[in-house]
This record gives structure tokens, sequence and C-alpha cells, in this order.
């Protein structure tokens, strides 16, 4: 009976890093994929440009309002059978968007924000239920799978649209496969929930407002302006480049290299992280790249100095973000508290982050030229180290 009930143990641990890692392959290509299509969707149904930029900035709304909400579902429902609500409403966004609809193209983009947002905020507590010793790795691998993940997404969409000639709405339908393999692994999860440390259950002094606690402030701040700048890149760094003299089409691979040449960092950093008390040191080293790297965005007078630069941008981009994720795990006493510090978090963040890319291009529009503009995100690459600086104390929210 203990050999079966060990096995049974065994195959639960697996499917649950499966689960963790096919929920993170799903956090970012129903977003990302939209990007380099935009243009054909446009053309498809007849939008004006603004109308398809909300096709990006949708999710990231439904992000920021469903943030705080989903942190909640989880205490009341198990954070298991609200991800697995999530993974469901993603599938049916991604079903409901391939429908030259200009109606339900919406409705679909903001199921899948509402999806996405949901399994956003609660991978985070899974982690410290599950893992609560591993919390650095596990990190690592999830916001790695999730860059990798997010990266081919940006390249693959054009080439299966244009390329094969499968239309823009098979090339998006494409993720929902990631999907339906979620739903089926944490069906079986949802049904078998077992806590790695089932006595944390009877510690009842986490009931912190993490709105009132200044740490909590610290890590929403480091995680926001961290969205910003991410976000902000995105969009803009290929009409940065553009505007250097590079072709678009160049500047849309170097976008996609922007984000795979930080997927070393996106590893290594929570990693590291977890080896050290405090991670001041790590927050210092990002935010010299980030500074840097912008500062030579900034000069581009030639192209090994862009290349440098993107190179130091995206490493910052991907350490930082997972130094973020990590954080959510690091500065909370136990799963519950994980989930809503990731809640907050994340509902400033992706406020900041919606803002940032309008921000920047009206900036842009005003001034002409992206002098401006890259000076503000190098401040804000200033604040992001700042507020590092306070979330990265040996310290619980």
């Amino acid at each position: 009976m203990h050999h079966q009930e060990a096995n049974n143990n065994q195959l639960y641990k697996f499917l649950v890093v499966a689960g963790i890692i096919i929920v993170a392959f799903n956090l970012r290509p129903a977003i990302t994929s939209v990007g380099p299509l935009m243009s054909t969707i446009r053309d498809d149904v007849g939008l004006s440009n603004w109308s398809v930029g909300l096709l990006t900035s949708l999710p990231l709304i439904a992000f920021a309002f469903m943030s705080p909400i989903a942190a909640r579902l989880g205490n009341r429902f198990t954070n298991e059978k609200v991800i697995l609500w999530g993974l469901i409403f993603l599938l049916a966004g991604i079903a409901v968007r391939s429908v030259s609809l200009i109606g339900l193209i919406f409705l679909g983009t903001l199921l899948v924000g509402v999806g996405i947002s949901v399994c956003n905020v609660l991978l985070p507590g899974v982690v410290k239920d599950k893992f609560p010793l591993k919390v650095g790795l596990m990190t690592s691998v999830y916001s790695t799978a999730m860059g990798i993940f997010a990266a081919t997404a940006s390249g693959v969409s054009v080439p299966l649209a244009n390329g094969i000639g499968l239309g823009w709405k098979v090339a998006l339908s494409v993720w929902a496969t990631p999907a339906v393999l979620g739903i089926i692994i944490w069906i079986y999860l949802s049904n078998n929930s077992r806590h790695a440390t089932p006595e944390t259950d009877f510690i009842t002094g986490t009931d912190t407002n993490v709105w009132k606690s200044a740490l909590a402030w610290q890590i929403a701040a480091y995680m926001g302006l961290q969205s910003f700048l991410f976000y902000v890149t995105i969009s803009w760094l290929p009409e940065i480049l553009h505007s250097h003299g590079m072709s678009m089409e160049t500047a849309g691979w170097l976008l996609s290299y922007t984000q795979f040449v930080g997927l070393p960092a996106s590893f290594l950093v929570p990693v590291l992280a977890a080896k050290f008390a405090s991670q001041r040191l790590i927050v210092l080293v990002m935010g010299i790249c980030s500074m840097v790297g912008f500062t030579g965005l900034l000069l581009g007078t030639n192209n090994i100095l862009i290349i440098i630069s993107i190179t130091l941008i995206g490493l910052a981009l991907s350490g930082t973000f997972a130094l973020a994720l990590a954080f959510l795990g690091m500065r909370a006493r136990d799963a519950k508290q994980a989930a809503s510090l990731s809640g907050m978090a994340q509902a400033l963040g992706y406020i900041l982050a919606a803002i940032g890319p309008i921000f920047i291009g009206y900036l842009f529009d005003l001034t002409h030229a992206w002098t401006i503009p890259i000076i503000s995100l190098m401040i804000v690459a200033l604040l992001v180290t700042v507020f590092g600086f306070g979330a990265g104390r040996d310290k619980y929210v």
C-alpha cells in the first residue's frame, strides 16, 4: 500500500511541475502572437489603427482589473480550481477571437486577458504552496518557460499566417493547443489537491493587509515600472531601431533577439536570489545593465553599439521580471499571502504597463524625436533600481 501511495505522490509531484510549466506556456503567446499580425487583422476586418492597438491593451486592462479578484477567488475555491477556470476562459477566448466579427474579436481578446490574468496571479501562490523550499528554482523554471514561448510566438505568427498561408485566424488558434493540455492536467490537479506542508494552515497570523505594507508597495512599484519598460520595449523598440536606419524586418528580428537573449537571466536570477538573504546586489547589476542599455540606444551611432545596448536591455528586462516574480514568493510567509501580494503587485504593474506604450508614443508625437522618450526610459530604469533596493531587503511583507 505504501508503495502505491509513494507512486501516486511521485505522479502528483511530476504533474504539478508539468502543470506549472504548461500554465507558463499559456501566459504570453495569446498576446505576443497578435502584435506581428496587427496589420493583417486590421485589413481583413477593417479596423482603424487605434482600435487595433486596443487588441494589445485590452488584455493588460483585464490583467489590472482581474488581478486582485483572482487572489480572492483562489482563497475561496483553491488555486487549482481557479487556474483550471482561467485556462478554460483562455481557450474560450482563443476560439471566439478567431471569428472575423469585430465584436467577437474584442470579446475573445478580453476573455483571453481574464484567463491569463487569473493564472498569472495564482502561479506564485501555487509555487509557494507546493515547493515552499524551492521558490527560487521553480520561479526560474516557469519564468523561462514563459520567455521561450513569448519570444517564439512573436517570431512564429507571421510565418504561420503568411508563409504557410494558414491565415491569421489559424495562426492565432494554434495557441489553443497548450491551453487544452493545461486543462487536462489541471482537472487532475484540482481533484487531487495536496499541500506540501499541511501544517501551514494553522498559522493564523498571515492576514496582513498587503495594501498597508510599505514593502509590498516597493515590490509592486518594482514590478510595475519593470512592466512599463518591458511593454514599451515590445511596442516601440522596432520603431526606435528603424529611426537609427535599420529595416523594419531586421528591427522585428532584433525584438525577438532581445527576448531570447534574456532567457539565461530569467533562469539564473531567481536561483541566485534564493542563495542570498538580500537581493540588492542583483537589483544593482540589473539596474546598471538597464541604464547602460538605454543610454546606448540614445547614442545609437553604429550597429555594434546598438547590438550591445539591446543585449543589455534584454538581459535586464528578463532578469528584473524574474526577480519581481521571485519576490512575490520570497517576501510572503505562505501561499495565501503570496497570492494576495501577487494580486496587488500585478494590478498596479499592469496599470503602469498599459500606460507605458501610450505615454512614450505621446512623448514621441510631441517632440518628433526619440531623445526625450528614451531619456524617460532611463529615468524609469533608475526608479526600478531604487524600488528594487527596498524590495530586496531580507524581510516579510
